[in-house]
């Protein structure tokens, strides 16, 4: 097992427990997906919270899956597993310490509330490599200012955690040995409400997702269909395995 789930009183824990960078492989991604869909049947829970174990929080997903062979199965996979978190029926907090980075991000942003330690660093490299982040291009635009947005997607480059704080990608930024209390005292304050009126907090702030589900469907099309089409993209992925600067075609 490569995560570790646990509920009590009212709070799910779910732990990346695949140390040191967290990969978030197909096998991973299913185990949250199963353990998602075993606590959201859970009618006396109250708030999540997901966290990691080791340094980083998660460096992303496989790059090796990302080949043509398994990317067909990996990019649906993924964009199903964004999209349980999304729509899971309470309060989601997020403990980030170290790389979020590409499909990490997309994890994190997935949750209604991010705390970071101040060494955490955010971003979505994947244009480096000849792809993009087919969930975060849809993510970004509606919790960030536009040209926040669009230097993340566009330059590849991250940024550390006051900097996502002031963009609004985190609530609040803490000292590294204080991550994990502060994640915890924001998930025990929410945990003291109702179950019943989290929930249907939780669904009235969601309630534009609609239009999420829709473009989410589109973006996993984009990216199997267009994307993964070009040379360039097979092309930037190899030279990363390889460890080589890539050579676009443009193509």
């Amino acid at each position: 097992m490569s995560i570790d789930v646990k509920s009590s009183e009212g709070i799910a824990h779910v732990v990346l427990d695949d140390p040191p960078l967290n990969i978030l492989t197909q096998d991973l991604l299913a185990e949250v997906r199963e353990a998602l869909s075993g606590l959201a049947a859970d009618p006396t829970l109250r708030v999540m919270l997901i966290r990691a174990e080791g340094k980083h929080f998660s460096a992303g997903a496989s790059v090796k899956e990302h080949l043509p062979g398994t990317v067909e199965r990996m990019i649906p996979e993924f964009m199903q597993t964004i999209q349980a978190l999304h729509d899971f029926p309470v309060p989601v907090v997020c403990a980030v310490q170290g790389r979020c980075l590409g499909g990490a991000l997309e994890l994190a942003l997935a949750a209604d509330i991010v705390i970071a330690s101040e060494r955490a660093v955010f971003g979505v490299p994947e244009i480096s490599l000849g792809v993009i982040p087919p969930a975060a291009c849809i993510q970004l635009p509606r919790l960030v200012p536009p040209g926040v947005a669009a230097a993340l997607v566009f330059t590849g480059e991250p940024i550390g955690a006051h900097a996502a704080m002031t963009a609004g990608l985190v609530l609040r930024v803490v000292e590294e040995d204080a991550l994990h209390a502060e994640a915890m005292r924001v998930a025990l304050s929410i945990s003291a409400h109702s179950a019943a009126a989290l929930r249907k907090a939780k669904e009235t702030l969601r309630a534009g997702a609609g239009l999420v589900d829709r473009t989410m469907m589109e973006a996993s099309r984009i990216y199997l269909d267009d994307l993964m089409r070009t040379t360039d993209a097979t092309e930037g992925l190899q030279s990363f395995i390889e460890k080589r600067q890539p050579h676009w075609t443009h193509s």
